[in-house]
């Protein structure tokens, strides 16, 4: 970092040492995993940008706009909208849950075989050493699985301001009804801290912020299905991770101007890996920053990754919002709709997940499909048993990961990849 935060830091309540210590790992993971590549695009020189500055100029810029009056909600689910944070005048920003931190604090609290997402997030909040979530004014919790649900219990304890919402199991008229009254819940509480009312005119900008945000994700993940690939899956997820804590028109600026050079290398036949590499889609859990260990091991065995259908990447930014309402409650239906449409795992029975996997297989041209599940996540690994045999009875060969973020079983996952990589060729 440029500047000296530590003063900003201090006032935000964050654990100094530890803080060092946190920012003195994922800067040398950092520049092993990202900056270690070969042939990267240009323009992913803004995300390196965006990394060394992630705990230091974004959280001021954060810090500004609450000073203007401006509240910060952070979030730990793709089904937080993005549209009604923004149209009450609030900033969205992903919170901090993809490394272990404070582990021995954490267990005191939690079950030791819990999700490591979830106690990820409870490590950041012990070990003060999220920056986001000490500026947030608000945190937003899902009851996406058991786990989230009894957890948000204890993290209420924790945060100042818990806005816990309720998801729907099923895709049904009354699953969908539900989901339309948390949505208007969530407006009311986003209202209530911002003392600015959601209008007509704020909600439909909103929308077409948030859209064009997605749209310039679309552009990214079509570019990657040339071959050979311009750009690694790496510095792709990379982006998708930024999406949830940069500036919505500032980011979408950036990911454009990706795209065009990405466009400029496969009209060149330049690529960040030689043509005929390996494809390889992962799906399955959501990876938040810095949880780079599969993708890393993936493209350091021989493969790229041409897609992610997870929350981080495909499933997260799939569907745009119809913008064509006139009145609050129209594009209120609109919303609901769009997020209706994510296809987690909490879902029973899921079968459009299969559906997109196979569509995602098929447009990305992968030779192969790397499920991804976290230990104890429950929804993905259930899920992921008969997603294998579905694409294996369909030749598409599937390879299952259970793992954690831990790099202790990093030797055993790279040899068992290598050989699927084998079986590709």
């Amino acid at each position: 970092m440029g500047e000296d935060y530590r003063g900003m830091w201090r006032d935000l309540g964050l654990d100094l040492a530890a803080h060092d210590v946190l920012l003195g790992v994922l800067g040398n993971a950092y520049r092993d995993i990202f900056l270690s590549q070969k042939n990267r695009p240009e323009g992913m020189a803004y995300f390196d940008f965006v990394m060394s500055e992630v705990h230091g100029l974004r959280i001021r810029e954060l810090l500004d706009e609450k000073k203007s009056g401006r509240k910060i909600i952070g979030s730990y689910c793709v089904f937080v909208p993005e549209e009604i944070v923004l149209a009450a005048n609030a900033s969205l920003v992903g919170l901090c849950s993809g490394a272990d931190f404070a582990m021995e604090e954490v267990e005191r609290l939690l079950p030791r075989n819990t999700c490591p997402l979830i106690k990820s997030s409870f490590g950041f909040k012990l070990g003060r050493v999220c920056p986001y979530l000490e500026s947030a004014d608000m945190v937003v919790g899902e009851n996406t699985c058991d786990g989230k649900k009894k957890a948000y219990e204890t993290l209420g304890g924790l945060v100042g301001n818990l806005h816990v919402m309720d998801l729907p199991q099923v895709k049904s008229v009354q699953g969908r009804a539900l989901l339309k009254a948390e949505y208007e819940r969530f407006r009311a509480a986003a209202e209530k801290l911002t003392g600015v009312p959601v209008t007509a005119e704020t909600l439909k900008k909103a929308i077409k912020t948030v859209n064009a945000k997605r749209a310039a994700i679309h552009c990214l993940s079509s570019l990657r299905r040339a071959d050979p690939a311009p750009i690694s899956g790496l510095d792709a997820l990379l982006a998708n991770q930024v999406f949830f804590y940069d500036n919505p028109a500032r980011f979408t600026d950036s990911v454009n101007g990706i795209c065009d050079e990405l466009e400029r290398r496969i009209a060149e036949k330049k690529g960040a890996f030689p043509g005929k590499t390996p494809r390889i889609l992962l799906s399955g859990c959501p990876q938040a920053v810095p949880n780079w260990k599969l993708p890393f091991l993936v493209e350091t065995s021989g493969a790229v990754i041409v897609g992610e259908e997870s929350c981080v990447g495909e499933r997260g930014t799939r569907n745009l919002t119809d913008d064509s309402g006139e009145t609050v409650e129209e594009m209120m239906e609109a919303i609901v709709d769009r997020y209706f449409q994510v296809d987690c795992a909490i879902f029973t029975p899921n079968p459009d997940r299969l559906g997109h996997i196979r569509e995602m297989a098929a447009a990305c041209g992968a030779d192969g499909v790397i499920h991804y599940g976290l230990q104890f996540c429950q929804p993905y690994l259930m899920e992921s048993i008969p997603v294998e045999t579905a694409l294996e009875k369909e030749g598409i060969p599937t390879l299952r990961i259970e793992t954690d973020y831990g790099m202790e079983d990093a030797g055993q996952l790279k040899t068992r990849i290598q050989a699927f990589i084998e079986q590709l060729r």
